[in-house]
Order: C-alpha cells, then sequence, then structure tokens
C-alpha cells in the first residue's frame, strides 16, 4: 500500500485561509487551500489516498462523493509530489 509524507519540516504558514509552503532547499513557495492544509497537516505521518479521504469527508461532513473527493486528494498529492514536497512510503 502506496503511503505519502512531506520530506521535511518545511516552514508554513495561514493567511486568510492559505497555507503558505516555503521549500527554503529549492527557494519554492506553495500555496494550498484550508482543504490542503488540512491534508498537509496529516502527512507529517505517513498517510494513504483513503485515510485522507475519509478525513476530509469526516471533517467536512461531507456524506456522499467519495469517488470525487478521492480523484482531488489523489491530483492533489501528484501536485505536492511534483513540487518535491511529499515522497512516497511503500508498506
Amino acid at each position: 500500500m502506496t503511503q505519502f509524507i512531506y520530506k521535511d519540516d518545511y516552514d508554513t504558514t495561514v493567511l486568510d485561509g492559505e497555507w503558505i509552503i516555503l521549500n527554503t532547499d529549492d527557494y519554492t513557495i506553495t500555496k494550498i487551500n484550508e482543504v490542503g492544509g488540512h491534508c498537509w497537516s496529516l502527512l507529517k505521518e505517513a498517510q494513504t489516498v483513503e485515510t485522507l479521504t475519509e478525513s476530509i469527508m469526516d471533517i467536512y461532513q461531507i456524506v456522499d462523493s467519495k469517488e470525487q473527493v478521492k480523484k482531488d486528494i489523489e491530483q492533489f498529492l501528484l501536485n505536492l509530489e511534483e513540487c518535491g514536497l511529499i515522497q512516497n512510503v511503500i508498506r
């Protein structure tokens, strides 16, 4: 099962509901919304697409659209991976 975790303890801050992740190694700034920020905070420990999906559905009280939430999480993780912020952990 593939799990994801963020690579380093990057500097993060929240401004007006947006999370800003500062990667001081690569001199990049990545902005994510509140939902992404919730996922990011969970990624300090290894997470699967399923665990992130369930957390989002619980926090935001989503009762349907699980497949859409899962697709959105997969895309979010792909974007973070492309930015070099997270890594795969296969267990």
